[in-house]
């Protein structure tokens, strides 16, 4: 017990170290397989919430299809745009964003109309970030808490007469493997600067409050904003496209634009023509434009309805990537069965509930790590358990076997139903069976051991068949003899007629032994059997190993009856009341002689005894006026 308690304890001290390297490592970019699975559970817990209605805060003016179709060019023109961005601030929005990157040079006069349209409002452009590879790199951490910014190799900002009249933010995204953009990083750097994102820029415009940033947190006026530890926003999406209040830009060109869709709200103007290339998949949508993306992030900013990821729900995330593996692999060790299957398996589900509620209910706790921290450990153990379970039943099945050598098989059943069988000692009917070999202690004295032990084999192979095929119980072996018990584990009818054709089977089946035997050795032995019923008392004795047996003067009488057997000549000795209790009738091929009074040694009176013989059996006969059938 101790050296299995030592075992679990190291068990649940490398459980914890796993979970506690698989978080350490997952937050230090070392695992990032773990993004992957993390995103397709992000997918399912925002499917499993569905569709919810956003705060209408924001409206997309969409340079659609329909859009280029009247332009005929992509992108539109310079002139074009300023037409839309000019109708847009008639009707006072808080804030015109526009998610387009203007850093090229086009015709003159289109790009002076923008220019002097831009300076009729509260104006926000798009920048872009240029990183050095196919992912964004993080600073070394000896820079400080901006250390963690994505860090770009330059900016793409908006031409110097577009950007003097406006505000710039940076509107890349956050993919991860899974192409999904599960967060928006508010803050970009490159070595000499730092940016802010084009949704914090424009919250920040709407808001009309100063944005501070601190080194773990960013705050709009006097409220937080709900970032990552590495100052993203993580988004959550509403529903598929357009479930943000989108509208065309051709109701524009049109002249039916509807004014209560732009008054004092804030609108991003954003492209989403097919084949256009800013689209992303979502939960929601295989295909959702960048501009409704952008647009989710600056509704969480301007509501504060998103999604919570930060230092507090890591500090969660890595409790739980060490306890829970913990708490499974204990209850896994507590009950080695299905009761700790069981509740493995419930606690499993709990934390997956839970998980799922806390997502729902604006909290996002990490479900990849979790899996990865606690599957391994359990799965090891549980197999191993497996393992140890099936050596173990192997080794006590064997046991088993080997023990069932030494019951018979009614008092395993009985045993293996009722382990107290016996405990304390039974008054009863029974009958009882002694045999016992002639001559075999001066035929041990001459014989070698290993004939002797495959003579007695042979022998109690005899008595072993006997009492199984008539349902009687050998209780011992006594060296040359044995004792066998019908009444057991309870008293049944016909226990007396079983018990005498168990002793005339024995008598036979030894007999035609003893015949097929070398003649040095058949000539030495012999056998007397000795059969009688009555009460007994039944009881289990020893200490560490017991045994079953039966005492009591029934028990007395059928031994001495051997004697009695081997005085008169015979083979087999049965007492009248077996007799009486069998109600035997005879048989053709045996004969009883009887009833005869007979004292029996160290009992006071006689005993009613019949002698029965083997007609079958050569020189087995007895005189006629002896016989009764």
């Amino acid at each position: 017990m101790k050296s299995r308690r030592v075992q679990i304890l190291v068990v649940l001290v490398l459980t914890a170290l796993w979970g506690a390297g698989i978080y350490a490592g997952y937050a230090h970019g070392n695992l990032r397989f773990l993004d992957r699975l993390e995103a397709t559970l992000t997918d399912l817990r925002t499917l499993a919430r569905g569709a919810q209605r956003p705060p209408d805060l924001v409206t997309i003016v969409a340079i659609d299809d329909t859009v280029v179709k009247r332009g005929g060019t992509y992108p539109m023109p310079r002139a074009d745009l300023a037409r839309v961005v000019d109708t847009i601030v008639q009707f006072k929005p808080k804030v015109v964003a526009i998610d387009l990157l203007l850093v090229d040079r086009s015709a003159a006069i289109g790009d002076a109309t923008l220019a002097q349209t831009l300076a009729t409002g509260p104006m926000v452009l798009a920048a872009a970030a240029i990183f050095p590879g196919a992912s964004e790199t993080v600073a070394p951490s000896s820079q400080g808490p901006l250390a963690v910014l994505p860090r770009a190799e330059r900016f793409l900002l908006p031409l110097p007469a577009f950007a003097d009249h406006a505000d710039v933010g940076i509107v890349n995204v956050a993919t991860g493997q899974s192409g999904s953009p599960l967060s928006v990083p508010m803050l970009f750097r490159t070595d000499d600067k730092v940016e802010l994102s084009f949704p914090l820029r424009v919250a920040s415009r709407a808001l009309d409050k100063p944005l501070t940033i601190a080194p773990d947190r960013l705050m709009l006026g006097d409220r937080q904003v709900a970032t990552d530890t590495d100052f993203a926003l993580p988004i959550t999406y509403y529903g598929p496209r357009r479930t943000i209040r989108t509208v065309s830009a051709q109701s524009i060109f049109d002249g039916n634009l509807d004014r209560a869709a732009i008054e004092n709200r804030i609108v991003v103007i954003g492209a989403s023509v097919a084949g256009g290339g800013d689209f992303f998949p979502t939960p929601f949508d295989s295909l959702m434009p960048g501009v409704e993306v952008v647009s989710t992030a600056i509704t969480h900013l301007i509501a504060g309805d998103g999604i919570v990821r930060d230092r507090r729900v890591h500090i969660a995330d890595a409790l739980t990537a060490i306890l829970l593996p913990l708490l499974l692999v204990g209850l896994l060790a507590w009950q080695r069965s299905a009761i700790g299957l069981l509740a493995a398996a419930t606690v499993m589900i709990g934390w997956a509930a839970l998980n799922l509620y806390a997502f729902t209910h604006g909290i996002w706790l990490n479900a990849a790590t979790t899996l990865a921290a606690a599957v391994p450990p359990v799965a090891v153990f549980a197999g191993v358990q497996l393992w140890a379970g099936g050596r173990r039943t192997e080794y006590l099945a064997a046991r088993s076997r080997s023990l069932a050598q030494f019951q018979a098989p009614a008092v395993q059943e009985w045993l293996a139903r009722d382990p107290d069988f016996l405990a304390r000692p039974v008054r009863q009917d029974a009958s009882v069976i002694f045999i016992d070999l002639s001559g075999f202690t001066a035929l041990s004295e001459r014989t070698d051991p290993d004939a002797l032990r495959d003579l007695l084999k042979a022998f109690h192979a005899l008595i072993d068949k006997a009492a199984i095929d008539n349902g009687g119980i050998i209780t011992g072996f006594l060296g040359d003899g044995a004792m066998i018990l019908f009444g057991l584990p309870g008293a049944m009818p016909d226990d007396g007629t079983r018990a005498l054709q168990c002793a005339i089977d024995l008598h036979r089946s030894v007999d035609r032994w003893i015949a097929a035997l070398p003649s040095a050795i058949r000539g030495q032995l012999g056998f007397k059997i000795g059969a009688h019923c009555g009460p007994i008392v039944a009881s289990r004795l020893g200490g560490s190993h017991q045994h079953i047996t039966a005492t009591g003067d029934t028990v007395n009488v059928a031994s001495r009856l051997m004697e009695v057997a081997a005085q008169n000549d015979v083979r087999l000795a049965l007492s009248d009341a077996l007799l009486v209790a069998a109600d035997y009738l005879g048989d053709p091929d045996s004969t009883l002689r009887g009833p005869i009074d007979t004292p029996v040694r160290g009992r006071s009176g006689t005993v009613a005894v019949w002698f029965w013989r083997d007609e079958s059996s050569p020189g087995q006969a007895a005189p006629a006026a002896e016989l009764m059938g």
